[in-house]
């Protein structure tokens, strides 16, 4: 479901729980009033949970989501409540990496975005995934993700 107007916002400054899941997920938008400039816009998930579809244990990851706007910007309060709904999906770390950023590529239509999922280890071994939507913008700064390698005790 989406919402793409800036007088239709409907979650922002309302109670709001958890949707049941990502699909069933809104997400809102509003105008960027930055049009004629190129920027970056990051959100880092430190926190993120989903399940395994196969044993429903949970897993966690720390991500981070880059998009440069081109004429809207995702409503944040949305983009958390959908996040936060992949806490009872079961699904692979690809598929949920990967899924989040093309779900945010059609539904916003940025220059570009790219999202790394660095998913802490299961089975004694990370996982990160790592998506982009393109070639970024040559003239934009676009700082390193700032999330290191996993160590384990080494």
């Amino acid at each position: 479901m989406t919402s793409d107007s800036n007088e239709k916002l409907t979650l922002l400054g309302a109670s709001g729980s958890l949707p049941t899941s990502p699909d069933e997920a809104i997400l809102e938008r509003v105008s960027n009033p930055q049009t004629n400039s190129s920027y970056l816009v990051r959100f880092t998930c430190p926190e993120f949970t989903s399940l395994c579809p196969v044993t429903g244990q949970p897993d966690f990851a720390h991500l981070v989501i880059d998009y440069v706007p081109q004429n809207w910007l995702v409503e944040s309060k949305s983009f958390k409540l959908y996040l936060g709904a992949f806490r009872n999906h079961g699904a692979f770390h690809e598929d949920c990496t990967v899924g989040i950023g093309k779900r945010l590529e059609e539904f916003l239509s940025p220059h570009w975005l790219r999202i790394g999922g660095y998913w802490y280890p299961r089975g004694g071994m990370p996982i990160d995934v790592f998506y982009q939507s393109g070639s970024p913008p040559a003239e934009l700064w676009i700082p390193d993700q700032g999330v290191p390698s996993y160590r384990g005790r080494g």
